[in-house]
């Protein structure tokens, strides 16, 4: 997965190029991995999240320090920082899950991932833990972009709902 290996800067070896899987057919759903109050993605304080550089979706304030599959899907990235984890859902969508803003800064302290690259989930499954009031207390903004990184294959994403989200309850549609 080329996209999820340059954004966590992780180099590949060369390899054979694979054709790339088509999509499913018809819409799909993006579930909320996080409790907590939905945010419009464009209006979050971090240029490369709310310019929707790495995609269209949504953004969560979390409530509970824990992040849950949106789908089923395998894992694609885990970040190194255990911050952000990256995975390929079976319906054909890529999401980053990133949490908070400027965290990789924090090299891993407060997270505690559930899960490791290659691993087949579900949806609802835990994925990672995060300790909220010590990264809060590092000066950090929680604030949990959830992003579509292969929104280029389809003709929309957008979030369906406003305000107070739980774990899996869907926030986002993908046409």
């Amino acid at each position: 997965m080329g996209f999820f290996s340059n954004l966590f800067h992780k180099k590949e070896e060369p390899a054979a190029p694979a054709a790339k899987p088509a999509a499913p057919a018809g819409d799909k759903i993006v579930c909320a991995p996080l409790e907590g109050e939905i945010r419009i993605l464009s209006e979050i304080d971090d240029p490369v999240f709310s310019s929707e550089a790495l995609g269209k979706g949504c953004a969560i304030e979390p409530s509970k320090g824990e992040v849950v599959a949106p789908f089923d899907g395998t894992i694609e990235q885990v970040a190194e920082t255990s911050h952000a984890v990256g995975i390929m859902g079976d319906n054909g969508l890529e999401v980053l899950i990133h949490v908070g803003m400027d965290t990789v800064e924090l090299k891993g302290e407060g997270y505690k991932p559930q899960v490791k690259v290659g691993d087949k989930v579900k949806k609802g499954q835990l994925l990672l833990k995060f300790d909220m009031a010590f990264i809060s207390g590092k000066g950090y903004k929680l604030t949990t972009p959830v992003v579509v990184t292969n929104t280029d294959d389809f003709t929309s994403v957008e979030p369906i709902v406003t305000g107070k989200v739980t774990q899996g309850q869907e926030v986002v549609l993908v046409k």
